[in-house]
C-alpha cells in the first residue's frame, strides 16, 4: 500500500512569497492545498490604488492552477475584526500603538485559518514568512529568524504558542527575497512580479486617521512644543548611573508633561490618531530641526512635540512588560521571577537593528534594560528577546 502523503495547508495570499512556499512543498513531495483567506471587506480609509481582496484571490487561484494543487477560499473576517480589528481600536483609544500583525498571526493565521486547515485534513499549516521553525526530537519547537536580514519576519511571530508552532512550517525562511523572485520567475507564476502588499494586515495600506474615525471620534487639540532643554530630563551621566544601580523602575519611566512645560505651536484633531517617533502629519512647520511626536495624552487630548531626531524626549534606556502580556515561545526557557538578568538581543520594531539589552523578571512585569538609549519606545508595541537566531519571548510594551 502506497504511504499516505502528509498534507500541508498553504496560506495562498496572492503575493510571490506563499506562491513560492506552495511551489516548494509539492516539490518536496506534501499532499498541498492552497487556502485563500478573506478578512477584511470594508474599504472605509483604505488608500487609492491598493489592491482589493478581489484581485488577491484572483492571483492566489491563478498560481494554485499553475501549480496544478486545489484552491479553496474560507471567509474569516468576523474572527479578524472581533480579534484584531476591535483591539487596534480599544488601544489607540488608549493612547497606545498596537501592532496588528502580531495580532493576526497569533488569532487568525495560527488559530482561525489553522482550524479551519485541520477541517481539510491538514498535518501542517504553511505561510510564506521569512523565517524559520525547527522541530526538535525532543518535542520542543524553535522559532529562528529568517535567513535573509533584510526580511526575516519572526517578528511578527512573536506570539506563538509551542501548539502553534508544532503544526507550523516556513518554506521560504531559509531563501533570500531575490531567490524567491527568481524561483517564481521560473515556475511561471502569476506573482513573480507583482509587489509586496504594504499596511494594516488585510485591510492595506491605509489613512489611519480616517480608518480609525470609524470607531474614534476627531477632536480638536493641543499640540505643545518641549524644547530640548527642559529641566526635566536627565543627563547621561544621571542614567548611566541608575543603569548602573540597576534601577530599572525609573529608567522605565517615560517623562510626564504638562502644557506649561512647553509652548503651543500648533493644533490636531485627536491625539489618538498619533504615536511617539511621529514626524508626518502634524501639520507645523517653520522649525529649526524636524518635529517629532514625544508623548500623547489622550486624556487631555494634547500631542507633546520636541525638535530633532535625538531629542531627549525620544530617549529611554528601558522598557515595562506587564506580567500577563510576558510570552514565552519557549516555556522551558521562562526566566522565573526574582532570577539574575539574562542577557538577549532585543528588538522593540520590526527591522529595527538588534539591541543588546539585560531582561529583568519581577513581580511587576519584566523590564528590558539597553546597553544604549533607545528611540521611540511606544507603549503597545511588541518588544522580542533573542538568543542567538532564536526568538525564546516576547512582551506588549506597557510603557
Amino acid at each position: 500500500m502506497e504511504k499516505r502523503k502528509e498534507r500541508v495547508v498553504v496560506g495562498l495570499s496572492g503575493g510571490v512569497d506563499s506562491s513560492v512556499a506552495a511551489a516548494r512543498l509539492k516539490e518536496q513531495g506534501y499532499d498541498v492545498v492552497g487556502l485563500f483567506m478573506v478578512n477584511w471587506h470594508d474599504t472605509v480609509g483604505t488608500l487609492s490604488g491598493e489592491c482589493p481582496w478581489e484581485d488577491d484571490r484572483l492571483f492566489a487561484e491563478l498560481v494554485a492552477k499553475r501549480l496544478d494543487i486545489p484552491f479553496r477560499m474560507v471567509d474569516l473576517s468576523e474572527q479578524y475584526r472581533e480579534r484584531v480589528v476591535d483591539y487596534m481600536f480599544s488601544e489607540y483609544e488608549k493612547g497606545r500603538t498596537p501592532n496588528p500583525d502580531v495580532l493576526c498571526n497569533r488569532e487568525i493565521k495560527f488559530d482561525a485559518f489553522l482550524q479551519e486547515a485541520l477541517k481539510l485534513g491538514a498535518d501542517w499549516v504553511a505561510t510564506g514568512h521569512y523565517c524559520r521553525v525547527e522541530h526538535c526530537e525532543d518535542g520542543t519547537h524553535r522559532l529562528l529568524a529568517g535567513v535573509d536580514g533584510n526580511k526575516d519576519q519572526s517578528y511578527f511571530l512573536c506570539g506563538l504558542t509551542q501548539e502553534q508552532l508544532s503544526k507550523a512550517l516556513f518554506p521560504v525562511g531559509d531563501m533570500l527575497k531575490p531567490e524567491v523572485r527568481e524561483r517564481a520567475s521560473a515556475l511561471h507564476l502569476a506573482t513573480a512580479k507583482r509587489k509586496d502588499s504594504q499596511g494594516i494586515c488585510f485591510v492595506g495600506k491605509v489613512d489611519l486617521p480616517v480608518f480609525l474615525q470609524q470607531k474614534l471620534a476627531a477632536k480638536k487639540g493641543r499640540i505643545v512644543e518641549i524644547p530640548r532643554d527642559w529641566e526635566g530630563y536627565r543627563s547621561e551621566e544621571e542614567n548611566d548611573e541608575l543603569a548602573a544601580r540597576e534601577d530599572v523602575v525609573t529608567l522605565s519611566e517615560p517623562y510626564r508633561y504638562e502644557p506649561a512645560n512647553g509652548k503651543k505651536v500648533g493644533t490636531h484633531s485627536g491625539a489618538h490618531f498619533y504615536t511617539v517617533g511621529q514626524r508626518h502629519g502634524l501639520g507645523v512647520g517653520g522649525t529649526a530641526l524636524p518635529l517629532f511626536v514625544i508623548a500623547t495624552d489622550v486624556v487631555r487630548n494634547i500631542v507633546y512635540v520636541g525638535q530633532g531626531h535625538d531629542h531627549p524626549g525620544l530617549l529611554r534606556r528601558a522598557l515595562h512588560i506587564r506580567p500577563e502580556e510576558m510570552h514565552w515561545v519557549r516555556e522551558d526557557l521562562r526566566q522565573a521571577v526574582g532570577e539574575s538578568p539574562r542577557r538577549y538581543s532585543t528588538r522593540i520594531r520590526y527591522r529595527q537593528p538588534l539591541q543588546g539589552a539585560r531582561l529583568y523578571t519581577t513581580e511587576e512585569g519584566g523590564y528590558l534594560l539597553f546597553d544604549e538609549p533607545q528611540r521611540g519606545i511606544t507603549a503597545g508595541q511588541f518588544a522580542v528577546w533573542y538568543d542567538g537566531d532564536e526568538l525564546v519571548g516576547s512582551g506588549v510594551i506597557d510603557k
